[in-house]
């Protein structure tokens, strides 16, 4: 796993792997996001908070300074901890 000590340096790894957007989520505690999916694809880091991950049948517990990625059109759950979670997010847009 990379190690991003600022905002900057996963923006310009993100922008070099191809994404074409990068930005700053915060989401609310205790926030749940149903099974959806994007028309974008997404690596996400976890900067503060804590979630919970679900794609098929398996659900991961992301703290802060874990990573993961998700494909376009993918269905995914999303849980946030009691304090919320901040997250960096870099989409790539699919055609």
């Amino acid at each position: 796993m990379n190690d991003f000590p600022t905002y900057a340096a996963f923006e310009a790894e993100a922008r070099a792997r191809g994404f074409d957007e990068v930005l700053v989520r915060d989401w609310a505690p205790d926030k749940v996001l149903d099974t959806h999916t994007h028309d974008f694809s997404a690596w996400v880091r976890v900067n503060g908070g804590e979630m919970w991950l679900t794609v098929g049948d398996a659900t991961q517990h992301l703290l802060p300074g874990q990573q993961f990625e998700v494909g376009a059109q993918v269905p995914h759950a999303e849980r946030y901890g009691a304090a919320g979670a901040n997250l960096w997010v870099a989409r790539r847009r699919v055609a």
